[in-house]
C-alpha cells in the first residue's frame, strides 16, 4: 500500500515578499517530492500565495520528475471562473475538487469551511502568515488547535 502524504498551502491574499516566499517554497516542495513516497498537494485559488504555491509545485514536479506527486485544486464552491475555463483548469491541475461541505454555504463562510475540510485531512500545512488577521491566520489557528504540523514560511529561516 502506498503511503500518501498530504500537504496544503495557506497564505495571505497579498504577499509582502513574493520572491522570498517563492525561494522558500521551491526548497521545501522539492524536498517533499524527493523524500515522500507519494504526495498530494492541496491548493486553493484565492490569492497571491495560492497562485505562487501552485506554480512552484508544478515546476518542482516537472523538475524532479518522480511521478510521485499530484496537484489538487480544492474549490469552496463552483465558481464562474472555473465554469468558464474548465479546460484550462483541468490542464493545469491533476485533479479538481469542489468541497461538498462548503458548496452550499454562504460565500462569506465557504472558504473558511473549505479550509477546515482541507486541514482535517492533512499531514502538514505550509503557510505564509505574516499578520494575525484574515482567512490564512484563521486556518493556522484551526490547525494549531487540532495539532496539525505546520511550517510558516513568513517566519522561516530556511
Amino acid at each position: 500500500m502506498i503511503n500518501v502524504y498530504t500537504v496544503s498551502f495557506f497564505g495571505h491574499r497579498e504577499l509582502s515578499d513574493a520572491f522570498e516566499a517563492e525561494r522558500l517554497l521551491e526548497k521545501l516542495v522539492g524536498e517533499l517530492i524527493r523524500t515522500k513516497e507519494y504526495i498530494e498537494f492541496l491548493v486553493g485559488h484565492n490569492g497571491d500565495f495560492d497562485t505562487l504555491a501552485s506554480s512552484v509545485i508544478r515546476r518542482e514536479m516537472s523538475a524532479n520528475d518522480y511521478g510521485n506527486a499530484s496537484l489538487i485544486l480544492v474549490l469552496p464552491y463552483m465558481t464562474a471562473e472555473y465554469m468558464n475555463n474548465q479546460d484550462s483548469f483541468k490542464a493545469y491541475y491533476n485533479e479538481i475538487e469542489i468541497c461538498e461541505k462548503s458548496a452550499d454555504a454562504h460565500f462569506r463562510a465557504a472558504i473558511q469551511i473549505r479550509n477546515r475540510y482541507m486541514i482535517d485531512r492533512l499531514d502538514l500545512i505550509v503557510c505564509y502568515v505574516e499578520r494575525k488577521v484574515g482567512g490564512a491566520y484563521n486556518a493556522l489557528q484551526y490547525a494549531e488547535k487540532n495539532k496539525i504540523p505546520f511550517i510558516n514560511l513568513a517566519l522561516s529561516d530556511m
